[in-house]
């Protein structure tokens, strides 16, 4: 290979360096907290490399949390392949908890951190894209799952939202506390399973059953 196409993998291991960095940085400090010298600490480079690569730092985290979330789609759309509803539904469950307690920094960027708003600069196309949309796409196999009469619950948004804050407390809690010595703590595998089997076995309906 050519010394072109090795300085292109490296500047983008550099710019994956940067990301990783950033993602540690916002998800511990906060977004407010961070400088792009601080990012530059972090990695042993200049400030002025971290801005060979992003503008500022808005640009960087816009990028940081677009990388995230449609890896975070991709890996939520491939549970579309269940084809009931309801057993759906608990596969997008176990599917998130796997993504938050395996990527930790990115889901407490994601998941625990205030970000920036940014509405109006291209990132709005997301929203109810199920291919990239996580909560289009669960919130659309609730409404189908409902359309079945396979819920007891009929509002889609007030199921879906319920349904990802239980799961998400477990992977917040794991993440948060899971070091505590006070608390004698089950597989987290095993409180993600019974989380999801008690949230969704509580609204679902027999088949043939429902409202």
């Amino acid at each position: 290979m050519g010394p072109t196409n090795r300085r292109g993998r490296e500047k983008e291991a550099l710019r994956v360096q940067i990301l990783d960095a950033a993602r540690y940085l916002f998800a511990r400090d906060g977004y407010d907290a961070v400088t792009m010298r601080a990012i530059a600490e972090r990695i042993e480079y200049s400030p002025r490399t971290i801005y060979l690569h992003f503008q500022d730092k808005e640009d960087l985290v816009r990028e940081l949390c677009r990388h995230d979330f449609q890896a975070f789609g991709a890996d939520m759309a491939k549970t579309a392949k269940v084809k009931d509803p309801v057993e759906r539904i608990k596969a997008i469950g176990l599917t998130y908890a796997k993504f938050g307690t395996g990527n930790r920094n990115h889901y407490r960027l994601m998941f625990m951190s205030d970000s920036p708003d940014y509405e109006g600069k291209g990132e709005e196309e997301w929203k109810g894209n199920p291919e990239v949309d996580a909560y289009a796409f669960l919130l659309g196999t609730v409404q189908e799952a409902i359309a079945a009469d396979r819920l007891t619950v009929t509002d889609a948004e007030l199921a879906a939202q319920t349904l990802w804050a239980g799961v998400h407390g477990v992977v917040a809690l794991d993440i948060a506390k899971c070091g505590d010595p006070w608390v004698q703590w089950r597989p987290i595998a095993k409180r993600v399973k019974t989380m999801v089997e008690v949230l969704v076995d509580g609204i679902a309906a027999p088949r043939g059953k429902g409202r």
